[in-house]
């Protein structure tokens, strides 16, 4: 029987050493790890922990939602996990599914858990759409001024000006280019 780690940073700006602590100090031999976001399905440090972990084992991580996406993942990760026979602990939440009490603890706290992601969404949303009511644009700025738009479509149709020559007069790439070329 092994605990084996799972710890989850949304971008490399964050730091793993809180979770990667307080996983080695209830025991965890070895602990993989993501650098993205809950959302993505793709999470190649959990798919090589799930991998790893074999019968008898615990999957532990610091925090609930460092696991899944949403209730309906969480739910699907651990019944996989109860299929190997492998365990699941939550540090914060003291969930251990190894427990009768703790497989309760753990459908009420993933239930929780999507519940406040929803929450985040809808007033992210509403604070966009109060936002444009109010006149504001959300969005990265533009790159070029319209006058440099006007230059750019000017030296396109230009058949002497290779798109390579564009592209590094205005420091733009190449998609940013046809994004302007379309623009009216």
């Amino acid at each position: 029987m092994e605990l084996v780690g799972y710890a989850r940073v949304s971008t490399f700006d964050q730091n793993l050493d809180l979770q990667k602590d307080a996983l080695s100090k209830v025991g965890c031999i070895r602990v993989f790890e993501d650098y993205a976001s809950g959302a993505k399905v793709e999470r190649k440090g959990l798919i090589a922990g799930l991998d790893y972990v074999r019968r008898g084992d615990t999957l532990v991580v610091w925090k609930l939602d460092r696991l899944g996406r949403s209730t309906k993942d969480l739910l699907k990760i651990v019944d996989d996990l109860k299929k190997k026979e492998v365990g699941f602990k939550s540090l914060k939440e003291s969930i251990d599914t190894n427990t009768s009490g703790g497989k309760l603890t753990f459908h009420i706290f993933s239930s929780l858990a999507e519940f406040e992601r929803d929450v985040i969404i809808e007033r992210t949303n509403a604070g966009l759409v109060a936002a444009r009511a109010r006149g504001r644009q959300g969005g990265r700025p533009a790159k070029l001024s319209s006058e440099q738009v006007i230059q750019i479509k000017k030296l396109h149709k230009d058949r002497d000006t290779s798109i390579s020559s564009i592209l590094t007069t205005f420091n733009i790439r190449r998609p940013t280019l046809y994004k302007y070329l379309k623009m009216k």
